[in-house]
């Protein structure tokens, strides 16, 4: 199986330029055979609580259409992040459009004390994705909090996906407790960051992938869009920015 990350540069609140972004980078993606892209943390928006309310919609938004047909041609699995309505308030969320399957949600649960005034805990039921059902998704600081990952682990993942959104510092602590992820699991992890200013901070990018083991494999530079494409098999590696 090959499993991209992707490392966008939102353009804010800009829906429309940002959904076009992304495919260029599925296009990489389907051309370099992966099976499963994952954007960052609110992908679709950029990272800006205080749009939230806003721009938030539901799974089921036609302008997400393109991303569903992708799927169902190329058998590729794709998982973009934006804040999502529900009836109690609007969670972080990632919709993922698999191949000739209705969209499903993942919700962050495990929120910062800087987003709660801005969205809800996600209560979905999505756990593990893809051919073998063991891939696990978190979203940004769900990472931080060592029940996540466990719990990922005891559903039988064997890799762990971290959509983000973060700082030069955040990055630092994440690529820290991701190596300890890997290396308490066994499990390959990947983070998936952006570049360029969102909400009060500038995003880093610096994207990267661990193997099992916890050894740093490839990581993208801070400035540049771009993917990187991992093979579970054969261990090799795809990078390409933009």
């Amino acid at each position: 199986m090959k499993i991209c990350a992707a490392q966008t540069r939102p353009v804010k609140g800009n829906i429309q330029q940002n959904i076009e972004n992304h495919k260029k980078l599925i296009n990489l993606a389907v051309v370099n055979g992966a099976d499963i892209i994952i954007f960052p943390e609110l992908s679709i928006t950029g990272y800006e609580p205080e749009l939230a309310q806003e721009l938030a919609t539901h799974v089921e938004d036609p302008r997400f259409d393109d991303f569903q047909e992708i799927s169902d041609a190329q058998q590729l699995t794709i998982g973009v992040g934006m804040p999502i309505k529900n009836e109690t308030g609007i969670s972080i969320g990632m919709i993922l459009f698999q191949p000739n399957q209705a969209r499903q949600l993942y919700e962050k649960k495990y929120l910062h004390a800087d987003e709660e005034p801005f969205f809800i805990s996600g209560q979905s039921t999505v756990s593990l994705i893809g051919d073998k059902k063991n891939v696990a998704l978190a979203i940004c600081y769900e990472l931080s909090v060592p029940e996540h990952s466990e719990n990922a682990y005891k559903s039988g993942a064997e890799i762990y996906i971290a959509s983000v959104a973060k700082t030069a510092d955040g990055v630092e602590k994440a690529a820290k407790t991701l190596t300890e992820i890997a290396k308490n699991y066994s499990m390959t992890v990947f983070m998936s960051n952006c570049v360029g200013y969102c909400d009060n901070f500038e995003s880093v990018g610096r994207s990267a992938i661990w193997n099992n083991q916890g050894i740093l494999v490839e990581q993208l530079n801070g400035i540049k869009e771009g993917v990187l494409i991992f093979d579970t098999d054969t261990q090799e590696v795809i990078a390409i920015t933009i």
